[in-house]
């Protein structure tokens, strides 16, 4: 296939679509899959929003509009930097896009040469390496552990940057791990950061909104604000607010990155939706009732999941502080045996034992950059997920010494 870039042979598919087409695929086959692979929140989009979205269709709100946002939209997430993150950003210093993924890659895009290297703690979002290789970037794993709850320590940033380092991806409550920092946290690896006047900070704050037990979120760029014309606050309306195929993300930033932001995305997408637009600024302006409530919903989920994964064989869970994703380790299964007699060697074996044996889809941890552990999101139903607990635990009881 010669008219192909040679840039495609840096990157991987998406193992997440991966999993979510072969669910997709059995269920069409007539086999009963529960999916737990994808981050996408079960409930509908709030009512409120859908009508100020629909209305916007109505009155014909449905031409172009300013390549980089609509200046109500700016102006509301303007207002909701200060209000929640206790940031300060002008319109000039924001960018609206189709997804927090577009940001992201629009950043990467305007800012990367050739030997460029970014930082990403793992476990990480499957995407960040890949944007950064089609970005001509060099991506650099800086490894967590469990025991110091999946969260990059000081110690760990500073050895990982190099005179090549130019970003570091901040993600926080983490995809997949959903572990969330705290401010003492965030402190002490800012500290790191600016000691390296050439590093930049990606925060990606789009489950902010989805923390439990009382803890509470801070944002990157505020807890250091030396720090703040080096950081990118990068965000959306997707998680907390139920709106993934609305397709809106935003960041707030130094306002020349955000001019070549902007500059990117004139000549690839131009502006996001329109009315979808008409849409988040009611997301972030109107009611917030439904964050808490959903909130309290995906806390009892969670303490559903973490409950019944410790009683499976095997299988330890260590319980997140937020997000809507657990990572539960699967070292205690590999080197047994199926009931059909394959070896599990891994966590890929194990997630295909899952899905083959208990009709349960979910994503092995090498995608995420840390094994020998899986990805569950318990953005679905209680009842599906009480089910596919029971079926992993059986499924593992039936796994015996090789």
């Amino acid at each position: 296939m010669p008219l192909l870039a040679k840039r495609l042979e840096r990157v991987k598919p998406s193992p997440i679509s991966a999993i979510r087409t072969m669910a997709i695929e059995r269920q069409a086959q007539g086999h009963d899959v529960i999916g737990l692979g994808a981050g996408e929140p079960d409930f509908d989009t709030p009512d409120s929003i859908k009508a100020a979205g629909i209305e916007a269709i109505r009155i014909g709100q449905t031409k172009y509009t300013q390549v980089d946002g609509l200046p109500a939209l700016k102006d509301a997430i303007a207002a909701k930097f200060k209000r929640d993150n206790g940031l300060d950003y002008a319109p000039r210093q924001i960018i609206v896009g189709s997804g927090g993924y577009q940001v992201l890659y629009n950043a990467l895009m305007a800012t990367l040469d050739a030997g460029d290297e970014v930082v990403i703690p793992a476990p990480y979002w499957v995407s960040f390496p890949d944007m950064v290789r089609l970005a001509g970037g060099t991506p650099v794993s800086a490894p967590t552990s469990e025991e110091n709850g999946f969260k990059l320590r000081p110690d760990a940033l500073e050895r990982a940057i190099t005179a090549k380092t130019k970003w570091l991806i901040f993600n926080s409550p983490c995809n997949p791990t959903g572990a969330a920092y705290s401010y003492d946290e965030i402190e002490a690896l800012s500290e790191v950061v600016a000691r390296h006047p050439r590093l930049w900070v990606i925060a990606d704050d789009i489950y902010e909104h989805l923390l439990y037990d009382g803890f509470r979120f801070h944002s990157f760029g505020a807890v250091n604000p030396a720090l703040y014309e080096r950081t990118l606050t990068v965000n959306g309306v997707s998680k907390a607010y139920a709106m993934t195929g609305w397709r809106i993300g935003y960041a707030g930033g130094p306002s020349a990155l955000i001019e070549a932001m902007a500059k990117i995305q004139s000549q690839s997408t131009s502006n996001p939706v329109s009315f979808s637009q008409v849409a988040a600024i009611e997301a972030l302006t109107g009611p917030q009732d439904c964050l808490a409530e959903r909130n309290a919903i995906f806390r009892a989920r969670r303490d559903l999941v973490v409950g019944m994964l410790k009683q499976a064989p095997g299988l330890s869970c260590r319980r997140p502080e937020g997000a809507f994703f657990v990572y539960p380790n699967c070292a205690g299964v590999i080197g047994k045996a199926t009931p059909a007699g394959a070896r599990i060697e891994s966590s890929e074996d194990f997630v295909t034992y899952l899905l083959d044996a208990a009709g349960v889809a979910v994503v092995h941890g090498a995608a995420f950059g840390l094994d020998p552990y899986f990805r569950i999101s318990y953005a679905t139903s209680t009842e599906n997920l009480r089910e596919a607990c029971r079926r992993i635990q059986g499924a593992a009881a039936a796994l015996t010494q090789a």
